[in-house]
């Protein structure tokens, strides 16, 4: 293992982040406010990592399976830390409070720790949402498209580590292209669904911040209602589409922008298309029925909320929970949808879902009549049987820490409904529970060591549980 390789690699993350991170002391000096210290930070580490990459910059570097594994689990803990700063020196956070909002932030999960968001300064809100913006496609994946800047050849094991999903597509036969693409998309989402919501009338500030969460499914508001403050049927669809669109396979999106006219036509695609519909209807009508509230009221507000938890973005525009049991039950299934592979949802995913079904089918079939030979197929593909251990293998350890994070929680005195919901929240990265951490609630009750376990959660559901338990596998060391 070369310690020079991963110095090289996290030192050009850490220039890409710090340039990003000058961003939000700029827009407080628009507003007029006092960002010294913030400027002074981001400066300073910007000058640490760009010496680190100076004393390397003749080392060249090919990143193997161990170094990128190990680089990933080091560059999201560094950006936790680096994203903390500015909330520590601008609002004198403790540590925990800070590393837990940044966390947060950077997993995309968009858990708060801040109890009134409206009266935060204008560059912590869009530090809050440019940490989304930056970890909704993987600050990693940023780094491969900068990776063969350095070595041309060594960037594909740090993309598999990163990339979300049971596999990586690449659309050109080099990664870098692919990693480009990827943003470039992810880039010009963001910059319609920005002029759209202006469009429809939300101010500048407000729709580059949410444009940013949005895309990014993170879910961080400037507001304290949420997305509910602003009451407008056009914003709302808006969001809710381009949710929907992150929440897909974004080389999907590639592809259809490149003539493929089939680019959606997988089972993914389709399956979590037909979930949100389903959900979606379900909940309206029981709203509809059970209350004095209009029909499209019922199915504008039941929609978003669905989609919202189901691609994992914690937006809400009002209490759910006050809409009965049913509800809540429905709405706690859309929580373990996930998205797509390949999208910036986190979550199950929709492909292991399709397998996990696939094969209890197959399983079921096969214990009636054990000659049976047939194979399981997604998108007419058959898939190996590696993939299907793979797949097992990630809801297990997906289950695992999902459940002792939830009995930790109960350990702690917390109720069932909040233990519960908290642990798959946390490790599925959507952000809102229910009861104590519901969507009209906030994480700031959690004591300092409950807030750190949560962070490190948050980090093993965001790098899809394989990346950072490996790294405590005895056979990880002796074997690279």
């Amino acid at each position: 293992m070369s310690l020079k390789n991963i110095l090289k690699f996290t030192s050009t993350v850490g220039i890409v982040l710090f340039l990003m991170l000058l961003l939000p002391p700029i827009v407080g000096l628009f507003y007029g406010e006092d960002v010294k210290l913030y400027l002074f930070i981001v400066v300073i580490f910007l000058f640490i990592n760009s010496s680190i990459f100076y004393l390397l910059q003749n080392h060249k570097i090919k990143l193997n399976i161990k170094e990128s594994i190990i680089s990933v689990n080091l560059v999201w803990l560094l950006i936790g830390v680096a994203g903390a700063l500015p909330y520590t020196v601008q609002l004198n956070l403790s540590f925990s409070d800070a590393f837990f909002e940044s966390i947060s932030g950077f997993t995309t999960t968009g858990a708060t720790i801040f109890k009134d968001i409206e009266s935060l300064p204008h560059s912590i809100l869009f530090h809050r949402s440019l940490t989304h913006w930056l970890g909704g496609m993987g600050i990693i994946v940023l780094g491969v498209g900068l990776l063969p800047l350095l070595n041309p050849n060594g960037s594909l094991s740090l993309f598999k580590a990163e990339s979300t999903g049971i596999s990586v597509d690449k659309i050109s036969p080099k990664i870098k292209d692919t990693a480009l693409k990827l943003w470039l998309v992810y880039f010009a989402f963001t910059f319609v669904n920005f002029i759209l919501l202006m469009l429809f009338g939300m101010g500048w500030f407000d729709a580059i911040n949410h444009a940013f969460s949005t895309i990014s499914t993170g879910g961080f508001s400037t507001k304290n209602s949420s997305m509910g403050y602003f009451e407008n049927y056009g914003i709302l669809w808006i969001t809710i589409i381009f949710m929907y669109l992150s929440s897909i396979n974004f080389i999907s999106h590639i592809k259809f922008f490149y003539g493929d006219k089939r680019a959606y036509f997988h089972e993914e695609f389709k399956w979590l298309s037909i979930m949100l519909a389903l959900l979606s209807l379900l909940l309206a009508t029981i709203h509809y029925k059970s209350s004095d509230d209009g029909l499209f009221y019922a199915l504008t507000h039941a929609t978003f909320n669905i989609v919202s938890l189901a691609s994992t973005t914690g937006f809400a525009t009002l209490n759910y929970e006050t809409w009965g049991n049913v509800a809540v039950m429905i709405l706690f299934f859309a929580m373990m949808l996930g998205g797509n592979s390949g999208s910036t949802a986190g979550g199950i995913k929709s492909i292991r879902h399709i397998i996990f079904l696939k094969n209890i089918s197959f399983e079921i079939k096969k214990s009636l009549n054990p000659n049976t030979v047939s194979s399981i197929f997604i998108n007419n593909k058959e898939l190996k049987n590696s993939t299907i251990r793979s797949v097992f293998g990630f809801l297990s350890l997906f289950g695992i820490t999902i459940f002792f994070t939830m009995m930790y929680l109960y350990a702690r005195g917390y109720d069932e409904m909040t233990s519960i919901s908290t642990a798959i929240a946390m490790v599925g990265n959507i952000g809102p529970g229910f009861n104590l951490t519901g969507p009209a609630e906030n994480y700031s009750f959690f004591s300092w060591y409950d807030k750190l376990i949560l962070s490190f959660v948050m980090i093993i559901g965001r790098l899809e549980c394989y990346t950072v338990f490996i790294v405590l596998s005895l056979s990880f060391w002796k074997r690279f």
